[in-house]
């Protein structure tokens, strides 16, 4: 998969479309999944353009791992889920459908089924009030 400049998540990086933000760094940033599998899905991306794992440099991949420890810290502390799922797809074969690399931080409670990958999209008042949820518990 071939970095494209026009997909949505370099787009929401130049501020052309919006998200709900969780939290930045300067290397990376953590939003709310529009279409999320569960309560509280968060995505997280270095802003280096990388379609993948094999496109990204070591630091911004590092970079963006810490910020995945901390908003998962932040997930769970805010939403206690039983268990968190914490996926990286790479090329459309393994479920990627946008080409910037991407971590997924998906909540997980035992006995609630995960809704379908990118199937539909939430309410925005929800989210941003998840949102607040994991924003408040990063302070």
């Amino acid at each position: 998969m071939a970095y494209d400049p026009a997909n949505i998540f370099a787009r929401i990086l130049r501020g052309e479309a919006p998200c709900i933000k969780v939290c930045e760094t300067e290397q990376s940033l953590a939003f709310m999944d529009v279409m999320p599998q569960t309560d509280g899905h968060v995505l997280v991306m270095p802003k280096e353009p990388a379609a993948s794992i094999y496109d990204v440099s070591h630091a911004a991949l590092a970079a963006c791992m810490q910020t995945v420890k901390t908003v998962a810290a932040a997930v769970q502390a805010a939403l206690q889920p039983d268990g968190l799922l914490i996926a990286q797809l790479n090329g459309e074969a393994a479920g990627q459908t946008v080409g910037h690399l991407h971590v997924h931080l998906i909540p997980r409670w035992s006995g609630v089924a995960l809704r379908p990958h990118a199937s539909a999209p939430a309410d925005p008042a929800q989210l941003e009030a998840l949102a607040q949820r994991i924003r408040e518990a990063l302070r």
